[in-house]
């Protein structure tokens, strides 16, 4: 019992000691953003209208979803002169379809249109969307966003100028959740405001963005092209990740933008909650498999708990309730710097300590992706997840 109780406090002091690093990481990712961030500034003020191009925003549709009417028509009010909107349904009777048809209604001066892409064939259903409606576009940049995400009225003007420079082949950006009701969802959105975009802040810094972010990818035709065009992605789950690896791969740039989108969190339960999560994670084990595994160093919470654990067994209480009090206070500040100072996410400023319950529910996750093989897609298929990344159909 005593070896055990040394065991766990090993364990302990290891994810103290790592999540301490990550958060100091974060904090000079945050700062490197906020650098760039002014600078991207600067450029865009410097543009006539003239000077941007026209582009074509590609948004695959499937069924109904909360706030779905406001969602496409922050995309349509967008303050950017020349651009057009293609959405995409696999049946004309998509319930989806309905609501584009409205929202292109009350702006008839934007050209719009619904493109018809049947069933789709390739594992991947949003790369096959965005390959119909590639054909059909009229731009040579295509901004490319989920259905579930909402913008601000400057976003075309903030992730568009990034791509004039012809070495600068793609753009992302980092998002804030948008709660739309439930504690489930509330865990949901603050890990995308904050576990999520710290991880992505700090490989910006470090090393440069080599992936995207599926709310938003901006892409230049040329790079596009150089990859063998979406057909190279319809095979792999994290196809956001994938774009980015390939476009890379190539000597293209790929730049962070400074617009912070609003990702729409529907309502969940536990179950759909736990589901939605291991998803993602298992495709980033398969996508990213050393830098998955070494994400669970970067949980802080759990190292807390072991630690009292350890410390009630070893007659030590104080210090293991010291570490787990030292484990809640990096994570709030971890949610302030992040969540609230670079996203805008305002239950992040409101209750920072919030993320402390999420960073111990990110680690039961991350420990269920490498269990996960099978998961289920939003448009109805139970697809397996294969070494490198890809899905096959498995029903």
């Amino acid at each position: 019992m005593h070896l055990f109780a040394i065991l766990l406090a090993a364990v302990a002091a290891i994810g103290t000691i790592s999540s301490s690093v990550f958060l100091a990481l974060a904090l000079i990712g945050s700062r490197v953003f906020h650098r760039i961030a002014r600078q991207q500034r600067r450029f865009e003020a410097t543009l006539s209208d003239e000077q941007l191009p026209f582009v074509s925003q590609l948004k695959p549709l499937h069924g109904l979803e909360p706030q779905l009417e406001e969602n496409l028509e922050s995309f349509f009010a967008q303050d950017y002169p020349q651009f057009e909107v293609l959405f995409a349904v696999d049946r004309e009777d998509d319930e989806a379809a309905a609501v584009a048809h409205r929202v292109m209604t009350r702006y008839p001066e934007r050209d719009s249109r619904i493109v018809v892409n049947g069933e789709p064939p390739w594992p991947n259903p949003p790369a096959y969307s965005f390959f119909c409606m590639a054909k059909e576009a009229r731009g040579e940049i295509l901004v490319t966003s989920d259905s579930d995400v909402f913008v601000d009225g400057n976003y075309l003007r903030e992730v568009v100028p990034p791509l004039l420079d012809e070495k600068t082949g793609m753009l992302t950006c980092v998002y804030r959740g948008l709660n739309t009701g439930g504690f489930w969802s509330l865990m949901d959105s603050i890990g995308m405001s904050v576990e999520m975009t710290a991880g992505v802040l700090i490989a910006n810094w470090m090393e440069g963005m080599k992936f995207g972010l599926g709310p938003t990818i901006v892409v230049r035709r040329d790079a596009l092209k150089a990859i063998g065009g979406y057909p190279a992605i319809g095979d792999y789950f994290s196809n956001d990740f994938v774009i980015g690896s390939f476009i890379a791969a190539q000597g293209f740039n790929i730049a962070l933008s400074r617009h912070i989108i609003s990702h729409v969190v529907p309502p969940m339960t536990f179950k759909k909650a736990w589901r939605r999560q291991v998803r993602w994670a298992a495709g980033t084990r398969r996508s990213r498999p050393w830098g998955h595994l070494g994400s669970g160093l970067v949980y802080a919470v759990p190292g807390g708990i072991f630690a009292l654990v350890a410390g009630i067994m070893l007659g030590h209480a104080w210090i293991g309730a010291a570490v787990l009090c030292w484990a809640v206070l990096n994570r709030s500040i971890e949610a302030l710097v992040i969540g609230w100072g670079v996203t805008g996410d305002r239950e992040c400023l409101r209750r920072p300590w919030l993320f402390a319950v999420r960073d111990l529910l990110g680690f039961a996750v991350w420990v269920a992706s490498y269990i996960t093989r099978k998961i289920t897609w939003r448009r109805n298929g139970t697809f397996e997840l294969v070494k490198d990344g890809r899905v096959t159909r498995t029903g």
